[in-house]
């Protein structure tokens, strides 16, 4: 799969690093982050991801505008339910996850840079496709890890964001005229062979922030870079999230919706996330064949 992705994604930044001799491993038959691998012998001699797998071994992603509080409200779920915390990944999560983990170049990460994006979206250069392509790239990696993890141990894990949210980026890209319609093609190209591998979460927590409070805890942060973000920009992100991603979402998964001052309270968060019967979506159509080969992915 991290195969197929890197032959259709717009950069060249891999041939860059095998050139430059850093320390890469990433097999098709292998994890991106532990390097374990499961072969065929492996699943026929016993090794069966059902017998790790509990009531708790949840695919869990908190999602939201910029500055909602994402992070923290997954990193505590994550923590009163023993589950693993992804943080949100981004242009370094392949460094992170490989050779010695330290951030390597700009040209051997999609040759794209965020700051860029926030303080010249419409850059001629191509910085804001090369930005999203890449940032789905890692957000697919990530994802492949957290369900590596989920199948191997049978813990389940929190994540912010995830590969299937990640086109809100791109559709308020392309509304403001930051891409070019070109771009939502290849984008959408890549997706419909990488996603269709992989199972949606089992439950999508959203927070919703209005705007203006987005644009005050903006301000409040007080990183110069995305202080230039537009409210036109936030709105757009906004407007994905609640009339593409949460209505499709809702029919594969199970939805929580909290306000902001809702999502300061992870006790009562977890006392819903108990509640739910999680009885939708393709995950309950899973046997330990469909599981073994997830779990190369």
């Amino acid at each position: 799969m991290a195969l197929r992705l890197l032959k259709l994604a717009a950069t060249s930044a891999s041939a860059r690093v095998v050139a430059a001799g850093a320390q890469r491993v990433r097999g098709i038959h292998s994890s991106v982050q532990c390097k374990l691998r499961y072969g065929m012998w492996h699943f026929l001699l016993g090794d069966k991801a059902s017998k790790r797998l509990t009531e708790r071994s949840r695919v869990i992603t908190v999602d939201g505008n910029i500055c909602t509080g994402k992070g923290k409200l997954a990193k505590e779920i994550a923590e009163k339910l023993g589950f693993k915390h992804f943080p949100e990944a981004g242009i370094h999560y392949p460094d992170s996850t490989t050779g010695d983990g330290k951030p390597l170049a700009t040209d051997y990460n999609g040759n794209c840079s965020l700051e860029k994006f926030y303080d010249d979206p419409r850059s001629n250069d191509g910085n804001s496709y090369r930005l999203q392509s890449w940032l789905y790239s890692s957000r697919l990696l990530q994802y492949s890890d957290a369900l590596e993890h989920l199948l191997t141990t049978g813990q389940g894990v929190v994540l912010e964001r995830s590969i299937f949210s990640d086109f809100v980026f791109l559709e308020a890209m392309y509304n403001q005229g930051f891409i070019r319609k070109q771009c939502v093609d290849h984008y959408n190209e890549v997706k419909s062979v990488t996603i269709c591998d992989y199972l949606p979460p089992h439950l999508v927590i959203y927070i919703d922030v209005p705007v203006p409070e987005v644009q005050r805890r903006i301000q409040k942060k007080g990183d110069p870079h995305e202080m230039k973000i537009t409210s036109a920009y936030l709105q757009d992100i906004e407007n994905a999230y609640k009339k593409t991603f949460l209505p499709e979402m809702s029919e594969k998964c199970e939805v929580l919706q909290y306000s902001a001052r809702e999502a300061q309270d992870s006790k009562k968060v977890v006392e819903d996330i108990e509640y739910l019967k999680f009885d939708k979506g393709p995950w309950l159509k899973q046997d330990n064949r469909t599981l073994y080969h997830l779990r190369l992915l």
